[in-house]
């Protein structure tokens, strides 16, 4: 199932013109905080595809009937990059367990890349909603490392993957890879370099937010 932010217009559209955009990139308190705002859609649009039951709220006056999320996700986040949008999710699921995964991309000398993961800290997540972050999904190799270790180790329930920015060629492969993933996307972008970076994209999200790495 693949969800697209942007094929109904709202304030979503402005979140992701202004993280795009390269004059606006150079204030990262505005784009940290554009991606959290992002986060926070994403969370309130997820938020209608699970699962509810009913519950009563005392008021000082009475009783009120209302629905309640019968259990919050697992909040999943690939660092350093993926930390504003967590945080929105987070505004909006605040109850959620989290998880943290170190992965990046090692270049070799041919100019390749491979996947690296090195860190993974998580609650357990056998019959849980697992909702995995990463705000640019190029090639999508990571979010299938990533997914497939887990599901490996434990018997999610379902699984839901949130990116800012997808191109056309990670969509394809997370779909080929994780066909049981729900992909929640800002905007699709159809170009990729030859070094895996999104075209027109917005460059790289993790420097943008917090420096340039070495």
């Amino acid at each position: 199932m693949l969800n697209v932010l942007t094929k109904q217009n709202s304030a979503a559209n402005h979140f992701l013109a202004e993280i795009r955009d390269k004059d606006l990139q150079q204030d990262r308190m505005r784009f940290r905080r554009n991606l959290e705002r992002l986060g926070e859609i994403f969370a309130y649009e997820i938020s209608k595809t699970l699962t509810y039951v009913p519950a009563e709220i005392e008021t000082p006056l009475g009783i009120a009937e209302t629905s309640l999320l019968s259990e919050q996700p697992v909040l999943a986040t690939v660092l350093r990059a993926g930390i504003p949008m967590h945080q929105g999710m987070l505004n909006v699921f605040d109850q959620a367990d989290c998880a943290f995964i170190g992965a990046y991309r090692k270049t070799k000398k041919s100019g390749t890349f491979e996947i690296r993961k090195e860190y993974v800290s998580t609650v357990n997540l056998d019959n849980r909603t697992l909702i995995l972050i990463d705000p640019m999904l190029a090639t999508g190799k990571t979010v299938v490392l990533t997914c497939k270790e887990l599901l490996d180790d434990f018997a999610i329930k379902s699984l839901i993957v949130v990116s800012a920015i997808a191109s056309e060629e990670g969509i394809t492969h997370v779909q080929a890879f994780l066909p049981q993933a729900q992909l929640w996307v800002g905007n699709i972008d159809s170009e990729l370099t030859s070094k895996a970076y999104i075209v027109p994209g917005l460059g790289d999200a993790g420097d943008l937010a917090y420096g340039m790495k070495e």
